[in-house]
């Protein structure tokens, strides 16, 4: 005689059905996570290669942020060397028109000015450290106050930085030392200053002892001003070595976030259609275990 068991049937059935739930439940989960799956196990084999990638994308937005913070500092040197070169620019045009003409009313106060401007410049600081101090960072690098402190101080005193250098790794092996003093700059000014601070104070014409020094700071002038050009075109140099550096390291960044996004990203277009389907198969399993455990023998007995 055969015989007919439900129970058994049933169970088979309710073990189909938590699948389907299982396999539904996983679809949604990727449709509001985006992802393939929700840990590294999740992934198969194609956990490691995700894992190197994630490694080297850290690795590229390490280097990308080094950049930007040099790229900085190194924007406030130009804009603090441009600050010098503006300053005694005018201030050379000045002293040629007072030698040309034997009048000097305001002389006086445009140099002091031109003295103050070239120190501030020299004690810029970011985030309240100086920059133009190299490792010294506890003090101002450029120390006379006023051109009469100035006159009064011994040119090997007038800066207290040393020349270290920074450094910061911008790419595999690519190590960019950057970094400008304040003597660097200025250390060939302050001649032209002292000669012009002891031939002072300007009145309002010039004698022929104050004209002979204004030629003598001139040339002073012309020497200091050629170093401070050639460091800020070699600081420029260093900003677009930085700039191509960092750039770099973006496009890496696209490019490894695109490989680990092919990983781990659903499709969503497809997750979707999954989640349809599932749920009819869920549906029509539901249906089936009804109909089953509607079943009864006494139907069929009478």
């Amino acid at each position: 005689m055969t015989r007919v068991a439900t129970i058994p049937l049933q169970r088979t059935l309710s073990g189909a059905m938590q699948r389907s739930q299982q396999n539904l439940a996983a679809s949604q989960l990727q449709l509001t996570t985006t992802k393939k799956a929700h840990d590294y196990a999740g992934l198969g084999i194609d956990a490691v290669r995700t894992l190197s990638a994630r490694s080297m994308l850290a690795q590229q937005q390490s280097y990308q942020s080094v950049a930007s913070r040099v790229s900085t500092t190194l924007s406030l040197y130009d804009a603090n060397i441009n600050q010098i070169d503006d300053s005694l620019s005018n201030l050379r045009t000045e002293l040629m028109t007072a030698l040309g003409t034997g009048d000097s009313p305001g002389l006086q106060g445009l140099v002091e000015g031109s003295y103050v401007d070239v120190r501030g410049a020299l004690n810029a600081t970011e985030a309240g450290m100086p920059i133009f101090a190299g490792s010294q960072t506890n003090d101002m690098p450029m120390v006379p106050e006023t051109l009469a402190d100035l006159a009064a101080t011994l040119p090997a005193d007038v800066f207290v930085n040393d020349q270290v250098r920074q450094s910061g790794r911008m790419g595999d092996g690519v190590d960019v030392e950057y970094g400008i003093t304040a003597s660097e700059v200025g250390a060939n000014l302050i001649p032209a200053f002292q000669t012009l601070a002891a031939a002072g104070p300007f009145g309002d014409r010039l004698t022929d002892a104050q004209k002979d020094a204004i030629r003598q700071a001139l040339d002073e002038l012309d020497v200091g001003l050629t170093d401070v050009r050639a460091v800020n075109a070699e600081n420029g140099r260093k900003q677009k070595q930085v700039e191509m550096l960092e750039t770099r390291a973006k496009d890496r960044e696209v490019l490894l976030t695109d490989v680990i996004g092919q990983v781990e990203d659903a499709d969503l277009g497809q997750v979707a259609l999954d989640i349809s389907q599932r749920q009819t198969i869920l549906e029509a399993s539901y249906s089936v275990f009804s109909q089953l455990s509607s079943l009864s023998l006494t139907r069929f007995l009478d």
